[in-house]
């Protein structure tokens, strides 16, 4: 394990007024709401014009945009350290070349060290929440960062237990590595105030054999665990699943039972004839879109007109950084809503729908909605706070009081994580001012470099 010095969170005062601020809540209504905030205990307990008691904490936010924290609902932390190592690559090779041996490097001090790293970069560019997909080994220290950092987060270990389909080197005997999710489970599920939770992520079906696949539908079903996967991401793998199961993938799985579960499947770019209304009967499945990742792969395009037509729940997610190759979900947004429009035309997806994926949609995907997601009484103080008056990305003027539309056109289409002051999660002040808490970004850089070394010294790649 690491020697380097734990990250430890910020604590919160009893109360916290928030002052000032245009609140873009993202509630039913989709209000915007010049209101102050009353926080209590990290639960958002008032929006109210009234002024607080003078011995309050006071956050002065006047002329600034307070959104819900972003909701990533697929990401790999694991991946964080190869970024820029496996460019120009399509999915199988990418990772059979790369991205597999890279991961079999980890050790617990290096593996700990790209969760940090991810984390860095996720709470400084406004994700509050995040699924993330762990590896094969040594997961614990993926739930110990996210402890240490303070972010809100679904860890799994992921299951790979297939002979013919993965490499020895990363490669579980099933029960193992069942039992060693389960342990996951066990030991992090609704800890730090429901703060952290364990779900199953076997890592797609070339990976896994059936029996395997078959218990986490059991499991995750006695246990209520959301199950993370990959599916139908590209055409070479669709063509593996069929030859290995002689069906479809998303067929597959629901012949399986995963479709009956709460459960969230990464790309879904190649949907076949017949598994959209499968999709479509499943009250419990979302599709994690991952335009970035979908895009430097050459996947292709997800059909994510198709599946909001047919009732089918879309949310937003960065995937590893080694695919996209950041972590900031205002690329994700931007990509979300442009990459429609040359085929659907200019109006077929909106800055508004785009923040409702990263927003409501992510926290309905992970079945967390009743807690974050949005801005309202009751909810927890998951929240970030953009200036939008900056001069390149400066928006009002043509409207006397700025509308949820521009709003969100400026977020999705002109900001960037500069224009980010803070990120806040369960009331606590996490990033401000350009610096994550407790770690500075000189010492991030320093454990990054040692273990780049050590995956590079390592890797068979």
């Amino acid at each position: 394990m690491s020697d380097e010095p734990r990250i430890n969170s910020t604590k919160s005062s009893q109360e916290i007024w928030i002052l000032g601020a245009t609140l873009v809540t993202q509630d039913e209504e989709r209000r915007v709401l010049k209101k102050n905030l009353k926080i209590l205990n990290g639960v958002i307990v008032e929006i109210t014009s009234k002024k607080p008691p003078a011995k309050a904490k006071k956050i002065l936010a006047s002329g600034k945009y307070i959104f819900p924290g972003f909701v990533q609902t697929h990401v790999h932390l694991c991946q964080t350290l190869f970024r820029n190592w496996a460019d120009d690559l399509e999915l199988l090779d990418w990772l059979g070349q790369k991205i597999w041996p890279f991961e079999a490097a980890h050790t617990e001090e290096t593996l700990y060290t790209s969760a940090c790293l991810g984390i860095y970069e996720l709470l400084s560019s406004g994700t509050t929440t995040i699924l993330d997909m762990g590896t094969v080994r040594h997961n614990t220290v993926i739930a110990e960062a996210v402890k240490q950092f303070g972010i809100r987060a679904s860890v799994g270990k992921c299951l790979m237990d297939d002979p013919d389909y993965t490499p020895s080197y990363l490669r579980d005997k099933t029960k193992q590595g069942l039992k060693e999710a389960v342990d996951l489970f066990e030991k992090w599920n609704g800890k730090l105030n429901d703060r952290i939770r364990i779900s199953f992520a076997p890592r797609f079906v070339i990976s896994c054999t059936e029996p395997l696949l078959k218990e986490v539908a059991t499991l995750s079903q006695k246990k209520d665990i959301l199950i993370h996967t990959h599916a139908s991401e590209n055409r070479e793998e669709i063509k593996i699943v069929r030859k290995k199961t002689g069906l479809g993938n998303i067929e597959y799985l629901s012949k399986l039972g995963f479709l009956n579960q709460k459960s969230v499947l990464a790309h879904c770019v190649w949907i076949e004839s017949g598994e959209m209304d499968i999709l479509k009967k499943s009250k419990s499945v979302a599709v994690a879109h991952c335009p970035s990742s979908n895009l430097k792969l050459a996947s292709g395009i997800a059909p994510i007109l198709d599946f909001k037509k047919n009732g089918i729940r879309v949310s937003l997610g960065a995937d590893g950084a080694p695919c996209n190759n950041n972590l900031n979900m205002l690329q994700e947004m931007k990509l979300a809503a442009l990459i429609q429009k040359p085929k659907h035309g200019p109006k077929a997806f909106s800055a508004t729908e785009a923040l409702d994926l990263a927003t409501r949609e992510g926290a309905k995907a992970l079945h967390w909605f009743d807690q974050i997601g949005s801005i309202e009484v009751g909810k927890k103080a998951d929240l970030i706070c953009f200036d939008l008056n900056r001069p390149q990305n400066a928006f009002q003027g043509l409207e006397k009081e700025p509308s949820l539309e521009s709003i969100a056109s400026a977020l999705v289409y002109s900001t960037s994580p500069a224009e980010l002051n803070w990120t806040m999660v369960d009331g606590k002040m996490l990033y401000e001012s350009g610096q994550v808490k407790g770690i500075s970004a000189e010492k991030l850089v320093a454990m990054v470099l040692k273990s780049r070394k050590k995956i590079t010294a390592n890797s068979l790649a």
